[in-house]
């Protein structure tokens, strides 16, 4: 099996498992995904609910952390991707939602279609209910960071991404990606307590991208 690590995750406080490891039980549910060297693509940019599920328990404070580099799509003006945590169950199929979970989810929108939906750049909070039903609990609006989504730095370089969250009590730290001391981060609560899950689950919509570490 390909070596791979795609997520770092810290079990409680001041523990850390930061070794490259074998990419767990998973399913490429849907969309194109390979392997190549230690980074994960996923192809189809026309995809609208590519998904990757991994198989990793979560309970407590756990960190996600890998990169995502932008590889093609998005002619559109419209793409999006981000990832479900605390995943109570999956499906191997394309869906909407991801079992009984939280998707974290970033999005570009030149024409939004959805009424009130934000135009641009902007983060959105999903509860999913279930692999067909998911409502909105919060829309960000990030234009205010558009600038950085030039070609230039989309195609040249990988973004890191890292968040930090407290199963116990929902609070989420979203880390600046610009701060190289990665110091800096916005915070909010999911409306959960205790949450739980064995899966995450990795989303793209009209996008061509891939992760890694490095």
């Amino acid at each position: 099996m390909k070596r791979f690590l795609l997520f770092l995750l810290v079990l409680g406080v001041g523990v850390s498992l930061f070794a490259q490891v074998q990419l767990p039980e998973h399913q490429f549910a849907s969309g194109s995904w390979r392997f190549v060297g230690d980074r994960l693509f996923q192809t189809d940019a026309n995809a609208r609910l590519a998904k990757l599920n991994i198989r990793a328990p979560q309970s407590g404070p756990m960190v996600y952390e890998f990169n995502v580099r932008y590889e093609s799509g998005i002619e559109d003006g419209h793409g999006g991707f981000g990832f479900h945590v605390f995943v109570d169950n999956v499906c191997d199929w394309a869906s909407w939602g991801s079992g009984s979970s939280y998707l974290l989810w970033l999005n570009y929108d030149e024409n939004p279609v959805t009424p009130g939906f934000q135009r641009g750049f902007s983060a959105q909070i999903y509860r999913s209910v279930s692999n067909s039903v998911m409502e909105l609990v919060e829309s960000y609006d990030l234009n205010e960071y558009a600038y950085l989504l030039t070609w230039e730095n989309c195609a040249a370089n990988s973004v890191p991404i890292k968040i930090w969250i407290d199963g116990n009590t929902g609070e989420v730290r979203v880390y600046d990606p610009t701060d190289p001391d990665v110091l800096d981060y916005f915070y909010f609560f999911l409306p959960a307590r205790g949450l739980r899950g064995d899966w995450i689950s990795v989303r793209t919509n009209g996008l061509g991208l891939s992760f890694g570490l490095d």
